[in-house]
């Protein structure tokens, strides 16, 4: 029972310290920037199968009206 309560507070303990660091990291990201329209029309693009072909991502949505989703990786 006392090994359970010591488990008990270890945990709420750990659980608060990682909140703080977390909110205090967090002060000092910068905000993410949004993507712009012009950004995203003059994106390069590769093909995944087949023959390897680059274009500009506004061909995708000139005639078809393709929409796009731009995810950024980090690093």
């Amino acid at each position: 029972m006392a090994l359970e309560l010591v488990g008990n507070v270890a945990a709420t303990i750990g659980g608060l310290v990682a909140g703080a660091m977390n909110f205090l990291t967090d002060l000092f990201l910068t905000k993410p920037l949004k993507a712009t329209l012009q950004y995203l029309e003059e994106a390069e693009l590769k093909t995944l199968q087949g023959d390897v072909k680059t274009f500009k991502a506004e061909t995708l949505w000139e005639k078809s009206g393709a929409v796009i989703m731009a995810v950024r990786r980090p690093g």
